[in-house]
């Protein structure tokens, strides 16, 4: 859905698969969401029912913590390449169960924008100003929102039946920094925290799914333990990315 290079792009894309795959539409059974989007924006579109929503992260990215920021589920008797494309393929629900989502607001083109203006605007208020920078007049960067908003035949929080669920998380070493205020996550303080928990809980995931606060507390700041939980729980604020710009985590209201 990002504005360039991607199938529903605002700049490069298309309205519709077929203009794009043409005759090997056909052959399609599966789209990846992208970090800018989820489930929930893909389903406002009835002509993608059809097709499977998966989730991959950044492996191409020089960063370790952009690598699986982003998942898909499964629950399989056998981890192979033809069961997982079957789960898939198959939209089997008990199979596949659901997948794991950056929060798109975190997005680097969730709304429209412009980065150098430092404007960053609802699709309802970009549409207002016919997509035109109030500070400089150029043309905005068009957001994933705005672009779902275009193209939906549907209204927002349609659920469609049988629908693969999923659930919004963020990668813990960028909770750790923003708790300790740190500008990026490569710091060591930031690792320094990372490491000391997944030692004691095995893997990232179990961190932010299934360690209690409790647990967490004892070995890192009470603060860092209760901003993972409020992750999981969906009670964090995030302040759109636009045009380029990555948005900004807010963990604690009192501190926006």
């Amino acid at each position: 859905w990002t504005p360039w290079f991607s199938i529903f792009g605002a700049f490069s894309g298309f309205d519709r698969m077929e203009d794009c795959y043409q005759d090997m539409t056909k052959h399609i059974f599966a789209l990846e969401t992208g970090l800018s989007s989820d489930p929930p924006m893909n389903w406002r579109l009835s002509t993608l029912d059809k097709y499977t929503l998966v989730s991959n992260s950044d492996s191409h990215s020089s960063w370790p913590w952009r690598i699986g920021r982003e998942a898909n589920v499964f629950e399989l008797e056998q981890l192979t390449y033809s069961k997982v494309v079957d789960a898939i393929r198959s939209k089997d629900t008990n199979r596949f169960e659901y997948t794991i989502e950056t929060d798109p607001a975190y997005g680097k083109y969730h709304w429209t924008g412009h980065r150098n203006c430092k404007i960053s605007l609802s699709p309802q208020e970009a549409i207002k100003l016919g997509n035109r920078c109030p500070i400089c007049n150029r043309r905005l960067t068009k957001g994933v929102e705005q672009r779902v908003e275009e193209l939906a035949d549907r209204p927002a929080g349609f659920k469609p039946e049988k629908a693969i669920g999923y659930m919004h998380l963020l990668p813990l070493s960028e909770i750790i920094a923003t708790v300790l205020g740190a500008t990026y996550p490569s710091v060591k303080k930031v690792w320094d925290t990372f490491n000391m928990l997944i030692e004691r809980f095995g893997n990232e995931y179990a961190v932010l799914i299934d360690a209690s606060k409790e647990e967490m507390a004892k070995i890192v700041d009470l603060k860092i333990a209760e901003a993972v939980v409020r992750v999981r729980e969906g009670k964090v604020k995030i302040l759109p990315g636009y045009d380029g710009v990555y948005g900004q985590l807010i963990l604690f209201e009192k501190e926006q």
